[in-house]
């Protein structure tokens, strides 16, 4: 909840900062800057290789030798980064990128460098299970990286600005997760060391989680780039706005996870599958809520969003109403992905992100060319789609929760979703914006309780898990 609700406030002040600068740079602009922060992230998998989700895991299962990894984590990590910085530029350069972009990327990889710190520190303090930190961290940097982004676009609006003023947050994240590492293991947690035993084991546990990240960040990022190839910056500066309203979402679900994670591993190490199923049903639970209305509201009203927000991007409805559905598929997939790796399974995970990679490469290739914008975001859903489906079929063989169950859980809120939606594209014409969305959230939250998939009991569970802590949050 702590790591939730800093979300929820990170992306808002996240999302009106993106609408300005979106709207001051127009659309080849926002198409290299884009660009630039693509290529990238896509790099970052270099940085971690997978071991920040290995050193949450075995941190959990046992917490004594928390200290022992973080140091050798961070002593793997020091080589990793600065290969992924290079790794990077190099790509700009193989791509035949101008040499603005390529300054760009160079410049982003400087927010590379302090995310791969961060997410190390940060993860240390999940594997504790103690997630307070991580959610006043990455509300404080974005506040930070808002208001240097502001200054730059009032006294000097350039691309090259805008990437230092990201990298004002990241500096923060990796300087405030440090202390608070350091304040609960001790300075010496944050001094990078190297054990040969030790780095050989992290690198074996961190191949797979190296590789699902590697193709999460090329399926998620693919598109953009052949985007690029086939139709130039103006179109990955339309794509970039579906795409960013679709994801701006995603932390709903990652902030859940972040703190169900750790805690399935520790059951799962002490063979508890019936207490990790009641937790991934929950999960289901959670995800499929948010994700429903979410998915069908911004589906029925795409047009009036883009006019209101993003006025010199209204190419951008008809690629958002497509993509949008994505989101409720990776919503639902959160904890699936999450149980696998939970399971030590993340091999199985791993194939499944690789032939997904694969498919959503293949359709990119093959619809953006007929389809053009659109194309990607029906290349989205399609191998999202395929993504969820393949992890459900090993679900049953790890707990005890049948695939009807799932549908059980999922298929009732979808059709209240449904049933909203089709209301809202009814009633839009006839009433104001904000009493649309009144009374599609209220068909909603009634279709809700008619069907039992919220009930008077989670309502007050949900209302203890907000009231605020006696001792509030700690800085």
């Amino acid at each position: 909840m702590y790591l939730t609700a800093a979300s929820v406030a990170q992306k808002a002040i996240a999302f009106v900062y993106f609408t300005i600068v979106a709207n001051q740079i127009g659309k080849a602009g926002q198409g290299d800057y884009f660009l630039a922060l693509s290529v990238t992230t896509i790099l970052s998998v270099v940085s971690d290789w997978g071991l920040s989700a290995v050193l949450i895991r075995e941190i959990a299962h046992d917490p004594s030798q928390a200290v022992k990894l973080t140091r050798s984590t961070l002593g793997l990590k020091i080589p990793l980064i600065l290969l992924g910085m290079g790794g990077a530029v190099a790509l700009a350069i193989l791509l035949n990128y101008d040499l603005s972009i390529i300054k760009l990327v160079a410049l982003a990889t400087l927010i590379l460098a302090a995310d791969a710190i961060s997410l190390t520190f940060f993860g240390v303090l999940r594997g504790l299970q103690n997630l307070r930190y991580e959610s006043l961290g990455i509300f404080v940097g974005q506040i930070l990286s808002a208001t240097a982004g502001l200054i730059a676009l009032r006294f000097h609006p350039t691309l090259s600005v805008l990437i230092l003023a990201l990298l004002v947050g990241s500096v923060w994240n990796a300087i405030y997760s440090a202390t608070r590492v350091a304040k609960h293991l001790g300075w010496k947690a944050i001094l990078p060391s190297f054990d040969a035993p030790r780095a050989k084991q992290l690198l074996r546990l961190s191949l797979a989680f190296a590789l699902a990240s590697l193709f999460v960040k090329i399926y998620s990022y693919i598109d953009s780039i052949l985007l690029k190839q086939f139709m130039g910056s103006e179109a990955v500066g339309t794509y970039s706005i579906a795409y960013k309203i679709t994801y701006a979402f995603q932390f709903l679900p990652m902030a859940f996870i972040g703190g169900l994670y750790p805690a399935m591993a520790s059951r799962f190490a002490n063979g508890d599958k019936d207490g990790v199923a009641k937790i991934f049903d929950d999960a289901v639970w959670y995800t499929i809520i948010l994700a429903v209305p979410i998915t069908f509201g911004i589906a029925s009203l795409s047009g009036e969003i883009i006019q209101a927000f993003y006025p010199k991007f209204y190419d951008a409805a008809v690629p958002l109403t497509i993509m949008i559905f994505a989101l409720l598929v990776l919503f639902v997939d959160f904890p699936v992905g999450s149980l696998l790796n939970a399971a030590r399974k993340q091999n199985v995970k791993t194939i499944i992100m690789g032939v997904t990679m694969i498919i959503n490469a293949a359709l990119n290739v093959l619809l953006i060319p007929r389809l053009g914008i659109a194309g990607a975001a029906v290349t989205a859903v399609i191998a999202f789609t395929f993504m969820l489906a393949a992890g459900l079929v090993y679900v049953p063989r790890l707990v005890p929760y049948p695939i009807s169950t799932f549908l059980r859980r999922v298929l009732p809120v979808v059709f209240c979703g449904a049933l909203m939606g089709g209301v809202v594209l009814l009633i839009k014409s006839y009433l104001p914006l904000p009493a649309t969305i009144l009374v599609g959230a209220a068909i909603y939250f009634i279709g809700l309780l008619l069907t039992r998939s919220l009930t008077i009991a989670q309502l007050r569970y949900i209302r203890r898990l907000i009231k605020p802590e006696p001792n509030g949050l700690e800085l």
